[in-house]
């Protein structure tokens, strides 16, 4: 018997179900309803068509072969009927039947399904604030907001520009609007940009932003948009600074779209997406959903998340497609929540929990720390890499890493990605077998080398300090003595001012009288990236000091301002 197939939705998830069933499933009946234009659009694309990666709007919605997914291609070369532009208005689970209306016509019409699968997306947050409806105010979220920003990109018409919120989303914008010469201020209502990054790389990835002419305000949200002849003129933060502009771009992330679902009576879930099974079926047994509409169940700690990525997107399709043709019998297990941006000269990924999150998700005992180094040997040019790795102290087991820097951080994550879902622990890790040759890595890589770091730390043999600690140490005015192991044109060209004494590691030694007499005084050592820093630790402690601890990271994990 032939099945149909319905799909609302045809962004990213709708198509990959309604593709992979006509794989599985040459003769099903596969319909196919988008609200949009468009169909199967690249929306994590959008952000560097705006800032001009590429010129051509198609390149957003075309195969790697450059034929245009429409509904044309759905049809001839799938043989998937796809109607743009249509709306599903409702649900009806006790008839098996959708209703839709044309939304360029006018015209409503009914269709019934075996399986239905819901992949309605997400909707942009917006601030509730007075002005939102001006002329010059967009988000990011659509073909059409690509367009717009594209347009005021190229129209150079545009000198002053206000991003609100500096997530994902935010800060790809901020990057985009940017290089189009146009100034940049980004706005975020929380304490750091990228809240899936610990406050100390947030930072770091704070300070580059920063460097390439781009402002960015934390702690102070909008309260209000104001506007001249019903344009965007500036935008009122709470402290009752103006920001004067022309654009304000919206990117407080999004919301999932439910409406249909809930008056459809399927369950809902906590976080306020569609609650599904591993299988991706919903409270109604033939009906499925995908994608950023609905809630995911997070693999470390069981609970149920929001996770609106394209990559997931495409996998929860996957899986429901197979489940729909052969019954089900293929399972997808949930997210650790890996993400990789670009920002400028720098990227910054994340995988598993953050430190913060670790914490509020009840581990109890959770171990971190920071390491700085080069992607490659010297000679290879090498570019720094600031990496974060948390684990469960109790267990050993990895529990989340975070990276940035100008190097090849998305191999890391990737990595590091691959060690969470094996639930590997920090020993498994620092005898990982990877590939090694100078043009792509160290000889031993940076992720292993942070779980080689980490190690230490945990057995004992390393007392680390991460900037943090040390910064709160600094400035209640503890006695320390503060080792810089680096040498003198080291730090004639960059210091951290803070008080330090400059001895090379390899001059200690020979300078061991200049140390404290009191061998129980706290003494911190570091270097460029703590190397020297955990040399000369170690050589303290055999003199019989027992209080070394080492700033984790160095001076290039530093997130706070230095005297050079």
């Amino acid at each position: 018997m032939t099945q149909k197939i319905v799909v609302i939705g045809g962004s990213a998830a709708g198509p990959k179900t309604a593709a992979k069933a006509r794989r599985l499933d040459q003769h099903a009946e596969i319909v196919l309803f988008q609200k949009a234009p468009d169909l199967s659009m690249a929306s994590c694309g959008y952000p560097y068509y705006v800032g001009g990666t590429f010129d051509d709007r198609n390149q957003l919605v075309e195969t790697p072969t450059g034929v245009i997914r429409d509904t044309a291609f759905f049809l001839k070369a799938k043989g998937i009927t796809a109607y743009t532009q249509t709306e599903v208005t409702a649900i009806r689970p006790d008839k098996k039947t959708i209703t839709y209306k044309n939304l360029l016509t006018g015209e409503e019409g009914e269709t019934s399904y075996d399986k239905l699968v819901i992949a309605t997306g997400a909707t942009p947050n917006i601030p509730p604030v007075p002005g939102r409806d001006l002329k010059g105010i967009t988000t990011l979220q659509s073909m059409q907001d690509a367009e717009y920003l594209r347009a005021v990109r190229d129209s150079g018409m545009v000198k002053h520009a206000v991003v609100i919120g500096g997530g994902l989303i935010g800060m790809e914008t901020c990057e985009a609007l940017n290089l189009a010469g146009i100034e940049i201020t980004v706005v975020e209502l929380l304490p750091q940009i990228l809240m899936f990054l610990d406050w100390d790389l947030a930072k770091i990835l704070e300070t580059h932003v920063k460097t390439k002419a781009a402002r960015v305000v934390t702690n102070n949200p909008v309260t209000e948009f104001l506007g001249t002849d019903g344009h965007l003129s500036a935008v009122r933060l709470k402290d009752g600074a103006e920001l004067p502009c022309q654009l304000a771009v919206i990117a407080i992330g999004v919301r999932p779209n439910v409406q249909l679902a809930r008056e459809a009576k399927l369950a809902v879930g906590e976080r306020g997406g569609i609650a599904v099974n591993e299988y991706m079926q919903t409270s109604d047994p033939d009906i499925y959903a995908v994608g950023d509409c609905i809630e995911v169940t997070q693999r470390i700690t069981g609970k149920k998340v929001l996770a609106p990525f394209g990559d997931l997107a495409n996998l929860e399709g996957r899986v429901a497609a197979q489940n729909i043709v052969n019954g089900n019998a293929v399972t997808f297990p949930g997210t650790i929540q890996t993400g990789v941006c670009k920002l400028f000269d720098f990227a910054a990924g994340s995988t598993g929990l953050s430190e913060k999150a670790a914490r509020e998700c009840g581990f109890k005992n959770v171990v971190s720390v920071v390491t700085a180094a080069p992607d490659k040997p010297h000679f290879m040019d090498a570019k720094l890499l600031v990496m974060k790795l948390v684990a469960d102290a109790d267990t050993g087991r990895i529990l989340g890493m975070q990276c940035v820097g100008p190097g090849d951080v998305s191999k890391r994550v990737a990595e590091a990605a691959m060690a969470i879902m094996g639930k590997m622990t920090v020993t498994d890790v620092a005898t990982a077998d990877l590939p090694y040759a100078p043009p792509f890595s160290p000889a031993i890589d940076n992720f292993i080398a942070a779980a080689h770091v980490l190690e230490n730390k945990i057995l004992g043999r390393m007392k680390g300090l991460s900037a943090t600690e040390f910064k709160k140490k600094l400035d209640a005015g503890d006695d320390m003595f503060i080792l810089d192991a680096r040498g003198t044109p080291e730090f004639d060209a960059m210091r951290l001012g803070v008080g330090e004494h400059l001895i090379p590691l390899g001059a200690l030694r020979a300078r061991i009288q200049e140390l404290p007499e009191d061998k129980d005084k706290e003494i911190i050592c570091y270097c460029k990236i703590s190397l020297r820093g955990y040399e000369a630790a170690s050589f303290l402690e055999a003199q019989g000091y027992t209080n070394v601890k080492v700033l984790e990271g160095g001076i290039m994990a530093w997130p706070y301002e230095r005297e050079k």
